[in-house]
């Protein structure tokens, strides 16, 4: 078994109390992430993993850094950002309980564990900026600043009954304004 993310932990497996930590790098094969952001083939995860024996396993547990791109929830334009993850997870001794992760011919593979970390971490809804306002329903060119007039939302047909009694409270109040002046 090999590849960039086993790590060999032949020294440490049924010594509780041992602990190895490793830095390394990984170059990824393929793209990670399905939404408007993606970990891109190509690029360079960052990796700081400490491998922790103890008496069920080994504890995992580490950071990853990358950088995502994608594009903008809102106005769609090209974006970038990194992202750091934190991830810790024990992988059994095999022929114990049923888990998820196991120690395999003396070796872990982190990929399944930092993949999912990662990609679990991507924003669901990423924006260019925090007050990015998006394009414009018209013309559909990138807003730049707020055109300060807030379109009323349609009404449902179904709640127009009820727009009625509303219409009819600011006209009572308006008419008792009325009143207090004169």
């Amino acid at each position: 078994m090999n590849g960039p993310f086993f790590l060999p932990v032949r020294d440490i497996v049924r010594k509780p109390g041992e602990m190895r930590e490793h830095r390394f790098e990984v170059t990824l094969a393929d793209k990670w992430g399905e939404g408007i952001v993606t970990v891109e083939a190509g690029e360079t995860l960052d990796l700081d993993v400490r491998l922790e024996s103890v008496h069920e396993g080994i504890l995992v547990s580490g950071t990853v850094d990358a950088e995502y791109v994608g594009v903008c929830g809102r106005c769609l334009t090209d974006i970038s950002a990194p992202v750091e993850v934190e991830f810790q997870e024990l992988f059994a001794y095999p022929g114990q309980e049923e888990t998820d992760f196991e120690v395999q011919d003396d070796h872990v593979d982190l990929e399944t564990l930092v993949r999912d970390a990662m990609v679990l971490s991507l924003p669901f809804q990423p924006v260019c900026q925090p007050d990015c306002l998006g394009l414009d329903p018209v013309t559909g060119e990138k807003l730049t600043v707020s055109t300060g007039a807030e379109s009323a939302a349609p009404i449902d047909p179904r709640w127009s009954a009820l727009r009625q009694i509303t219409d009819q409270d600011d006209t009572t109040e308006s008419r008792a304004a009325e009143k207090e002046e004169s």
